[in-house]
């Protein structure tokens, strides 16, 4: 992600961004398990070691505990997560995390850094 993107999307209706790592866009199909809502699917925007965002096209209550699926070049994961933001369509998850998925994460930001750092010409 580009360094003015990070600062462009540091703040969201005039507040802060909390982020403590930076995002990367990543497209890939994501599976949902909510237990108001049951099985939804969507795909996913972007990552971070901590969170996820995803367009899904129904509704997911604010504050909900869901599990996540979705396949990333070093594997498969299954997390939960909690849903901190939405707009519109698009939803904020927060990791849940266990050390084994935090591996997976880390693994995939520090990939996808290197691969669009070379596409940007960094």
């Amino acid at each position: 992600m580009e360094p003015q993107d990070q600062l462009a999307g540091a703040y969201f209706n005039g507040v802060p961004d909390a982020r403590r790592q930076p995002r990367f866009k990543l497209v890939v199909d994501i599976r949902i398990d909510s237990k108001t809502c049951g099985v939804l699917k969507g795909h996913t925007v972007d990552i971070s070691e901590s969170g996820i965002s995803a367009m899904l096209r129904l509704e997911v209550p604010v504050g909900e505990f869901v599990e996540l699926q979705f396949s990333l070049p070093f594997g498969d994961v299954v997390v939960y997560a909690v849903v901190r933001q939405r707009s519109a369509f698009r939803y904020g998850f927060q990791f849940v995390q266990s050390p084994a998925v935090q591996e997976i994460l880390r693994a995939t930001c520090r990939s996808l850094n290197l691969e669009q750092s070379l596409r940007n010409g960094k």
